[in-house]
């Protein structure tokens, strides 16, 4: 997750999906992952306390702000890089579970922010562009929520 002040996917060189102010969602799923995962992280992403207030302090939420989500498919988050120099996707969920797992995060983030969020092209080669504000990036896990 990266707080953004504008971000763009391009697939082809055709802007496929681009956002103003909010989040860039980079998203991966394992085997395991289900509606659970999905509801935790929609409900923690929402409501993180990542934007400034009149102070500049980080007490205000996407929910707080209205900003918007681009949200990005990307298996590569579960590399491994433990054996060898070529990294190994054996725990990223083939695309036959992760695509719905995507689709469905998707559409329970637009449901809780209220807006459309725009995505890339599952499975593309996609070119993502971003001006990271802050730089404000964090990694979440349903797995291992901390």
């Amino acid at each position: 997750m990266q707080r953004v002040s504008s971000a763009a996917v391009a697939v082809n060189a055709q802007t496929v999906g681009q956002i103003g102010p909010g989040l860039l969602l980079l998203v991966g799923a394992e085997a395991e992952d289900g509606p659970a995962d999905i509801a935790w992280l929609v409900g923690k992403i929402s409501k993180l306390r990542v934007f400034g207030d009149a102070d500049g302090v980080m007490n205000r939420s996407l929910l707080d702000t209205g900003g918007e989500v681009l949200a990005v498919s990307q298996f590569t988050l579960f590399a491994s890089v433990k054996k060898g120099n070529r990294p190994s996707w054996s725990r990223a969920a083939p695309g036959l579970v992760s695509q719905p797992l995507f689709d469905a995060f998707v559409a329970a983030m637009a449901a809780e922010i209220g807006k459309p969020v725009p995505t890339g092209v599952f499975g593309a080669d996609m070119q993502v562009s971003l001006v990271n504000d802050g730089p404000v990036t964090l990694l979440l896990d349903s797995r291992h929520p901390e």
